[in-house]
């Protein structure tokens, strides 16, 4: 990976999507992967099954300059612990961004715009594992908030790898069409409904898509074999070429995510399937490489 930084001329990588928690909950995720929950869908052996220390000097040793916590909650009365832990993981770790979370619950947005003000660098929203509707009228102060500070939130509200009621990209579009400047960041490029979150990304000057796991073979599977079970997905498995011209004209727009720690494949991977997509489209060359890895996330966050 420092050899492809290096060619690139790039200081680093900048990952926008992994994954630190309190110890608890780590230990509750892991448990769910390790289980195959209903969530996940498939045996999803997680590689990194490390304590945060050491996958912290392992992010750093692979030459990943920043990088995320991006906690969330998955019922009432939790974001704001899980929001305690994210500033004092970023206060003791140089590399890590300073994030936060939320729950369509009365206080939201109260203490959203305390977080904006405390310095949150970037929110986490994971509508399949938080299971409500980003629609919920307790989110509008909370949308309206961010809108106006212009503060990214990561989505994960694609319907893979497993569709829910709340999952799919019109509850979504509909949020932007009622705050059409909010900065968001969808997660695995919207996986399994790609054609619908990079037409949101075509549309919003603040829209963006974070790489995490698409193009890799486990991926594909994965939105092969749960994408369509509720008849939902357009484009199931890998990314299609059909999307590529598109896909490539919103370069500026894609950021580099992983989800570290919880991927059942070496970190290095994922750039790995980045690298080859220059064998299925000339404008996904090196400099698109050295915008997704580095320059286009330094630029949205204002990090270097």
């Amino acid at each position: 990976m420092r050899a492809t930084t290096e060619r690139l001329g790039v200081p680093g990588i900048v990952d926008v999507h992994t994954h630190f928690l309190p110890p608890r909950v780590t230990e509750k995720v892991r448990a769910v992967f390790a289980s195959a929950g209903p969530l996940i869908g498939r045996e999803w052996p997680i590689r990194y099954l490390n304590p945060d220390d050491v996958n912290v000097a392992l992010l750093r040793s692979l030459g990943v300059r920043r990088f995320t916590a991006l906690p969330y909650p998955h019922r009432p009365g939790m974001a704001e612990f899980l929001n305690d832990w994210a500033a004092d993981f970023a206060r003791r770790t140089p590399e890590a961004l300073h994030c936060g979370t939320f729950f369509p619950e009365p206080e939201a947005g109260e203490y959203v715009a305390a977080r904006i003000a405390s310095g949150v660098q970037v929110f986490k929203v994971h509508v399949q594992v938080g299971a409500f509707d980003v629609r919920d009228e307790h989110l509008v102060p909370v949308w309206a908030a961010l809108e106006e500070a212009g503060t990214p939130v990561v989505i994960h509200a694609g319907s893979g790898p497993v569709p829910t009621e709340f999952t799919g990209p019109g509850p979504v579009a509909e949020v932007l069409a009622r705050f059409p400047r909010l900065t968001l960041v969808m997660a695995h490029m919207g996986a399994p409904e790609y054609d619908e979150f990079l037409a949101m990304a075509e549309t919003y000057e603040r829209v963006h898509l974070d790489t995490t796991m698409t193009f890799t073979r486990f991926f594909a599977e994965t939105t092969d074999r749960f994408g369509e079970v509720a008849g939902v997905c357009r484009h199931a498995g890998d990314y299609p070429d059909a999307l590529l011209d598109r896909f490539a004209a919103v370069g500026q727009k894609v950021l580099f995510g992983s989800d570290f720690p919880n991927i059942p494949y070496a970190y290095a991977h994922q750039v790995e399937v980045l690298e080859a997509l220059r064998e299925r489209h000339a404008a996904l060359d090196d400099a698109w490489l050295a915008g997704v890895l580095w320059h286009n996330a330094t630029r949205l966050l204002g990090q270097a």
